[in-house]
């Protein structure tokens, strides 16, 4: 069922499928719910809720974007639904949203997962890379930006031998525009480091690697996922950046493995 809410003056709009205990899935860069599509139908015995996150497709954009007022824009659609505590899988940049939410609104949560992210802040080289697709897409618009970057979120093997899975991506894209995404790009630079909150949480944490990952490198990863007191941790052997996509059965099978645990 597709949904929206009032949001400090600004639309959000979000989709609720299933039944059960709640989970919030949370796109990344680039995206918006369409990217959970091949996976919805795999995952079972819960309340899904996918929100496009402001500035994504259907919800407009925050006059303030940080990773913070992005979760604040989260809790709100939870409390529209009456939801107390739910999981949060947070894939890319929505696993630094997610992160920012177990900050903010721990009480709220049953567990969380990182699917394809990361606690650590980015490096000087990675600011380096933003800032340049920053000036890219000021000077030449979203969607040229988009269809150099998203071949390069998937696995070399699926570049080869599936390219239409994304061209379907970039066909969910075309009507984005580059001020929500560059506020994006701005507010992943400007985030602070939260390995403290791996550490110290009680929490059950989930963690998704892609083997070929050049954006959340497998071996950032493997860096952090021993950080939590309760970690699950998966491998997926044949992706890149979107394993949901990519490997939906071997996906969809460890988040309904982790839900079942968690929920």
């Amino acid at each position: 069922m597709q949904k929206e809410i009032n949001y400090n003056g600004k639309k959000l709009a979000y989709r609720v499928e299933g039944s059960g205990p709640v989970a919030l899935l949370v796109h990344g860069f680039g995206e918006a719910g369409f990217i959970w599509n091949k996976l919805l139908p795999h995952l079972t015995n819960c309340c899904f809720i996918i929100p496009d996150l402001p500035g994504s497709v259907a919800s407009q954009m925050l006059d303030e974007v940080s990773m913070e007022s992005l979760a604040e824009s989260l809790h709100a659609i939870l409390k529209e639904e009456g939801v107390e505590q739910c999981v949060v899988i947070g894939h890319s940049m929505g696993g630094y949203i997610t992160l920012a939410f177990a900050d903010l609104f721990p009480q709220m949560l049953r567990g969380f997962g990182l699917f394809h992210s990361s606690a650590f802040a980015d490096t000087e080289e990675k600011i380096a890379t933003r800032r340049k697709g920053i000036k890219f897409m000021e000077e030449n618009g979203a969607f040229p930006f988009l269809k150099t970057a998203v071949p390069n979120l998937y696995a070399p093997a699926t570049k080869g031998e599936n390219a239409a899975l994304i061209e379907e991506h970039l066909s969910q894209l075309q009507h984005m525009q580059a001020p929500p995404l560059i506020n994006y790009y701005q507010a992943m630079i400007n985030r602070k480091d939260r390995t403290h909150l791996l550490k110290t949480t009680s929490l059950p944490v989930l963690f998704i690697i892609g083997k070929w990952d050049s954006a959340v490198p497998m071996e950032d990863g493997l860096k952090q996922c021993h950080l939590p007191q309760l970690s699950y941790i998966e491998l997926l052997q044949n992706s890149g950046h979107t394993g949901m996509v990519e490997e939906t059965g071997p996906s969809s099978r460890i988040i309904n493995q982790f839900l079942s645990a968690t929920l």
